[in-house]
Order: structure tokens, then sequence, then C-alpha cells
């Protein structure tokens, strides 16, 4: 469905790079577009604060995923009866190939760039993005004809959604998360589970058969529902690991990419695959894509190999559960870097996980000590307070054949602009090393 925004007045709250794709987009539409951020942004037009004296003169909000439904200015919105889109929401409006769609707590945005790589192993025409960091916006900006678009969707932006529909979607996995933004797990998966919602038949959902909360998942009548069970046999048509391999229904298929270390990505891989399946990419175009996937920065990416040493960047595991499945590609002596701004869950879950595999545990940022009382005895911890100081200490530590590995289980916001700056900070400090 192609939507008429010609003469509209749209007000794009947030400016970031969502808000200023949309912003390209209504106006490439023939609207009259006008922003509201509160932060110092550059941004081609008048910029509004974030307050219901915004809405003035404004038919249309369009709202970037970071910002609450529950600010005054939506609220009053809403009062006015005025039309609200989310960014992806509006983008999918004119978007006429299919839409894969990626959510899940963990493994978004490597399933999303593995699923377009192996769709462009294929030979596919593809746009891969949403979230993941290529606002969907620019998709439509760009006007090129493609065969399909793999989208990223993160909790937030499936909230916004009306229409928005995919041909093929997974739920990859529901764990604690973003608890300082819903009020119960529940509510949390309930907004992934949106990513099904305009599904129609002859669609696909992809289902983590582990994950009893997404296994639990309804999906509408007439949609197939493809499975894959890291532990072990799925359905016939699904996908599971047998060995070092991947069995994605009657294909075998190598799983040995440096880059797909981990349980958790064979975990990604088994989605990936399914997704691109939907679209008919046979067994020989995946093997070509799993086996030439470049990985994705910040995510277990190897920075610098220095007296025997691996220093690896995850900084993108934001979250404890992420930190868990980083563990998981390690047999023991890691170096651990970990903290930042908490989001509520317990870091208990990484106890174990910690005694068995982990040397010392460095701690930076606000949550530094609740994360040193809930690992108490873990590990020999010590307090560095920010990144500069963990590196350092990590170096001294860190002995041939052991792994520096930042995974902060945290938001980065307390010392960093977003955890790619994060990362690219720790990037900057570990070549630095003499």
């Amino acid at each position: 469905m192609t939507d008429t925004f010609e003469g509209r007045h749209a007000l794009v709250v947030g400016l970031g790079k969502s808000g200023v794709a949309a912003a390209a987009l209504l106006r490439a539409q023939g609207a009259t577009v006008v922003g509201a951020d509160d932060a110092k942004v550059t941004f081609k037009g008048e910029v509004r604060p974030v307050t219901p004296a915004a809405l003035y003169g404004v038919d249309i909000l369009v709202a970037s995923p970071g910002l609450s439904p529950a600010l005054p200015i939506f609220s009053e919105a809403r009062s006015r009866g005025l039309q609200i889109l989310a960014e992806v929401e509006l983008a999918s409006r004119f978007i006429e190939e299919p839409i894969l769609g990626v959510t899940g707590t963990n493994g978004k945005s490597t399933t999303t760039a593995l699923c377009g790589h192996l769709l462009e192993a294929a030979g596919l025409r593809v746009f891969t993005g949403g979230n993941l960091g290529n606002a969907l916006s620019n998709r439509v900006v760009e006007g090129k004809t493609l065969d399909v678009t793999v989208c990223e969707l993160s909790s937030y932006q499936l909230e916004g959604i009306d229409q928005l529909r995919c041909a093929s979607a997974t739920v990859l996995n529901v764990t604690p998360d973003h608890l300082d933004r819903y009020p119960s797990l529940d509510a949390y998966a309930a907004a992934k589970a949106r990513i099904f919602e305009n599904q129609r038949q002859g669609d696909s959902a992809v289902i983590n058969l582990a994950d009893a909360r997404v296994a639990a998942l309804q999906t509408k009548p007439g949609v197939r529902r493809r499975t894959f069970d890291p532990r072990g046999p799925a359905q016939a048509d699904g996908a599971w690991p047998v060995k070092s391999k991947i069995r994605v229904g009657a294909a075998l298929l190598d799983l040995t990419a440096p880059t797909l270390r981990g349980a958790h990505n064979v975990e990604n891989a088994l989605a990936a695959c399914l997704l691109a399946r939907h679209l008919g990419v046979g067994a020989e175009a995946l093997q070509r894509g799993l086996d030439t996937y470049p990985g994705l920065p910040h995510r277990l990416e190897p920075v610098r190999i220095l007296g025997g040493v691996e220093w690896i960047n995850d900084s993108k595991a934001t979250n404890v559960d992420s930190v868990e499945k980083s563990l998981t590609a390690f047999e023991g002596g890691v170096v651990l870097i970990l903290g930042g701004r908490g989001k509520g869950a317990p870091y208990a879950p990484l106890r174990e996980l910690i005694r068995k595999r982990v040397k010392a545990l460095l701690t930076i940022g606000e949550d530094a000590g609740r994360i040193a009382a809930e690992l108490s005895g873990t590990a020999p911890l010590t307090a560095c307070g920010d990144l500069v100081t963990a590196v350092a200490k990590a170096r001294e530590l860190a002995r041939a054949s052991d792994t520096v590995l930042l995974s902060p289980a945290c938001a980065s916001y307390d010392q960093f602009k977003n955890f790619e700056d994060r990362g690219d900070q720790f990037k900057a400090l570990v070549r630095r090393l003499a």
C-alpha cells in the first residue's frame, strides 16, 4: 500500500538516523516537514523542543523508536486524533518487494546481516537495514528496484507498526531486557510478537523451539511455521545443528567461518537460512554465503592478537543474555570487561560461566558496584571505572592464549554516545598498545 503525503504537515520526533531518513522520505513525497529533538542536531529545517507545543500546524507525526510512547507530546497527539506512525511503518508503505523481518533480544543484527548476505550470494538484489543501522526509509529514498528487503526490527519499532507485513519473520529469543521501559517480561514479549501481526496465508514464521516464550507465540492461520532448534532435530523442513554442521531441511551445511563462532551464532545461522529458504534460496548459495560472511563490527569482532593474546570487541552485548552467549565461544582464559548503564536485569545468571571461563573480571561504568555484588567470588575482580583503565589492566593480566573480551552486559550511555562509540574507543585503545 502506498500512501499520499503530498501537502501534509509532518513532525518527525527524534532526529537520529531513522528520524532524518524519515524526514527525507516525507519531503520526497511532497510533505512539509519540521523536526523535534531536545539535543543539538544537524537537521535541514525547523527544529522544535519535544513538547506538546511542537504539534502546532501538524497533522501527522513520525516517531523515532528510542522515544517512549508515554511522552506528553504523543499523549497530546493521540488526544487530538493526529496520525502517528513509526519510521519503519512509514517506510513499509512504499516498499513493494517482500520484507523479511528479524527480531529477538539477541542476535538480531547478525541474523539480519547474514540473511542479507545469503540472499546476495544467491544473486538477489537486497536492501539490509532497519534497526541494524541503515534506516528503512533510506531504502525508499534510494528508489532502486530490489528483490527483497531484510529488516531488523526492535521491540520499540514494533510497538509503532500498523500495516507493516513480513513475508517471513523470526523472533529469535526473548530474555530479560529493556525492563526499564516495559512493565514486565510478558509486555516485552508481546511487543516482539507483533512482527507476526500482519502476516497472511503463504507467509512464514521462523520459530526457535528452544525458547519457551518464542515457541508459544501464536501465528495467523495459513502462516507456515518453520522451526529451528539448537538442541537437536526440529521438524523435517526446519533446521538444527549436527556436530559442526547445520541441517536446513534436506541440506547439510558446514559452519566454519570464524565470524560465526559460538553457540549463539549457530542459532543465528539456523534462523537466517530458514528466512532465506522462504525465497527459495538453495543449498549451494546458502553454503557460499555461510563461508563468506564477513561479520559485523562490535559483535565478537577480532581487533588484534598481541603477544599471543586475542582482543575481542563485543560492545553490542548490551544485556546479560548476550554476554552468556558470547562467553560460550571461549573455553577459558577470558579477561572480561563488564559494565556500563544497567538495564535492571540480574547479573547472577553469569556466575557459572564466569567461574568456568573467566580468569579476571574488570568492571567499568555506573553499574560496577552492582556487578561486583552479584558476581562476587566468581573470578578475581578489579574495579577499573573507565575503559582506558580497564584496557591497561587487561594488558597487565592477560597471558599468551588468553582472550580479552569487552562484553559489557550494559548500555553505553553513561560514558559513551552509543555501543558503537564504546566499541570504537576500545579498538583504538587496543591498537595503540605496544
